[in-house]
């Protein structure tokens, strides 16, 4: 894997986040964008994001981030006899130290565990808040996740803080061969790899009842981000979370999904690709492409965080189609994810 160059780090590290103060202009868009649905009891709710029960021992934090970016990201906490996990550490350590306190509120511990779903800052960044109050979490995620965050901390004006150097040394290294099953006391946790939205991306899934947060392999009501995106990889890693049982999907970013609305995203992933093939065969540019696109009506009041999302998703899907089946012609693996060897990030 090689190295980011300073330039291609400043694009990443504001990969998902840069576009979110488009929001806080808009404070209707902001409020259709971000509004819980009435169907489950929100146990807490702060400026930066609200947790939502969606199961017995299982809450979603879906972040608000308006004004506050505290988080940026969505998360949850599942709830174990033995153990408690997380998910993500969120834009700063505040927002990983909020979320720990509220499973300590919920479920009377501290988190035992916190799975990355990827590299991205606002994901990734907060890892140290875990280690606050004296917590002894462990961090969970694949071994390009954790370069790809060295990457990011080498490029930083300060030195990363010492605790999250030692929680990012000590992290528990997630196989990308296959899913990792983490017990954690009457329940298991699915970790499953996959890729597309990065070199690395994981999913955190459960069977009974079935709910799974997808990182950012899934967006609902907003736009995705395809600045580190493997198009034809983001669309198969998003189809193999289709389930035939009720499920609730948490995305990476807005409000929290069912199956209809994975049909909605999966049909503008289908229709962005439409649009790519058919500026590759009139050799139409990804920006003049974006210009005349039109995305599919059930998406009309999606939010794109930036003018340039539809561009750089073309442009993403332009790069792989003339590059042929460089990223296409990997088996699949026995879980239905692809392996990761091959795809660098530059």
């Amino acid at each position: 894997m090689q190295p980011l160059d300073r330039r291609s780090f400043l694009r990443r590290s504001a990969s998902c986040a840069a576009h979110l103060s488009l929001l806080a202009a808009s404070p209707g868009l902001a409020r259709r964008v971000f509004a819980a649905d009435g169907r489950r009891p929100i146990v807490a709710q702060e400026p930066w994001g609200r947790i939502e029960e969606v199961g017995d021992g299982l809450w979603a934090l879906i972040s608000t981030p308006l004004q506050d970016r505290t988080t940026l990201c969505n998360g949850g906490i599942v709830r174990g006899r033995s153990a408690v996990a997380v998910v993500e550490s969120f834009a700063q350590p505040d927002g990983a130290a909020w979320l720990a306190e509220q499973a300590r509120t919920l479920t009377g511990r501290w988190p035992d565990i916190a799975v990355l779903t990827h590299y991205h800052g606002d994901h990734a960044a907060g890892v140290e808040g875990y280690a606050r109050d004296g917590g002894a979490t462990r961090i969970h995620l694949t071994e390009p996740t954790r370069e790809l965050i060295r990457a990011q901390d080498a490029r930083r004006d300060t030195p990363p803080a010492p605790e999250r150097v030692r929680l990012l040394d000590g992290a528990d290294v997630i196989d990308t061969e296959g899913p990792v099953v983490l017990d954690l006391g009457g329940r298991s946790v699915r970790v499953v790899p996959y890729d597309g939205h990065t070199a690395s991306d994981v999913t955190i899934e459960l069977e009974e009842p079935a709910v799974v947060w997808c990182g950012d392999l899934v967006w609902n009501r907003m736009v995705p981000n395809y600045v580190d995106a493997v198009p034809s990889r983001l669309g198969g890693a998003v189809r193999a979370l289709v389930r035939s049982t009720d499920t609730t999907y948490i995305p990476g970013h807005g409000p929290i999904a069912d199956a209809a609305a994975l049909r909605v995203y999966l049909d503008l992933l289908d229709d962005i690709e439409a649009a790519a093939r058919r500026a590759h065969e009139s050799g139409t540019s990804a920006a003049a492409a974006a210009a005349e696109y039109v995305p599919p009506a059930a998406t009309a009041d999606w939010t794109v965080f930036s003018p340039r999302y539809f561009e750089v998703a073309i442009g993403a899907w332009l790069r792989e189609i003339r590059e042929g089946n460089r990223v296409n012609d990997r088996s699949v693996g026995t879980n239905g994810t692809q392996p990761f060897g091959g795809i660098v990030v530059s």
